[in-house]
């Protein structure tokens, strides 16, 4: 059993506060649950308005399962257009 961990940071250049913030996160969050079947939640930068940090997880039977369904999830963030993607931390945990 392989465990994926994404730590993915990611900047809204637009948003003035953190209700506004949290109005984002929430549709990136919804819409990621909905398509891919992974763990997701803000994990930092809880107080800045203009950069959130996500953790990402994925269970699967080998690690490049794993590996591809994580990049298909930073792809569909990217290409959802409401935040900009940033740096990327990717780790495995072996079982």
């Amino acid at each position: 059993m392989t465990v994926g961990v994404l730590r993915l940071t990611l900047f809204i250049p637009e948003n003035h506060s953190l209700k506004g913030k949290r109005s984002v996160l929430r549709k990136i969050k919804a819409r990621v649950r909905d398509k891919f079947n992974v763990s997701i939640a803000e994990c930092d930068d809880h107080d800045l308005w203009q950069r959130a940090l996500l953790a990402i997880c994925q269970v699967g039977t080998d690690q490049p399962f794993v590996d591809a369904a994580l990049r298909e999830v930073v792809r569909f963030i990217d290409e959802l257009h409401v935040a900009e993607v940033g740096e990327e931390q990717l780790e495995f945990l072996h079982y």
